[in-house]
């Protein structure tokens, strides 16, 4: 069982910047990859940004050269954290962290929410 913790997130105006973690607790040893997915109202969840144990990173199209991905590995918890800059209302959505476990499950955090207006 993996525990995923997020964290950051809220009101942000235009152009301005926010930080999200995701903390996980657990199974963390089967844990190859993590990232942050986003859904916005009336849309679909799609991918942001993947970060794997090495520290190799994949991102969305729309967020590159603004959002960074980080990670942090400890003993008892692997962190992730999404840098996001120059937010605009298309990064208005809900941002959920993900972890697939090599046991098949595709574990998600219960998100947090990014607002971006003015």
């Amino acid at each position: 069982q993996v525990y995923l913790v997020e964290s950051g997130g809220g009101l942000v105006q235009p152009g301005g910047s926010l930080s999200l973690s995701c903390a996980a607790f657990g199974s963390i040893f089967g844990i190859n990859v993590m990232g942050w997915y986003r859904q916005a109202p009336g849309k679909e969840r799609e991918l942001v940004a993947t970060i794997t144990n090495v520290g190799s990173t994949n991102y969305a199209d729309s967020v590159k050269g603004r959002f960074t991905i980080s990670r942090e590995n400890a003993n008892a918890e692997k962190t992730v954290h999404l840098q996001m800059k120059n937010l605009g209302p298309g990064d208005t959505a809900v941002y959920y962290c993900n972890a697939p476990h090599r046991d098949g499950v595709n574990y998600w955090g219960k998100g947090t929410s990014v607002t971006v207006s003015s």
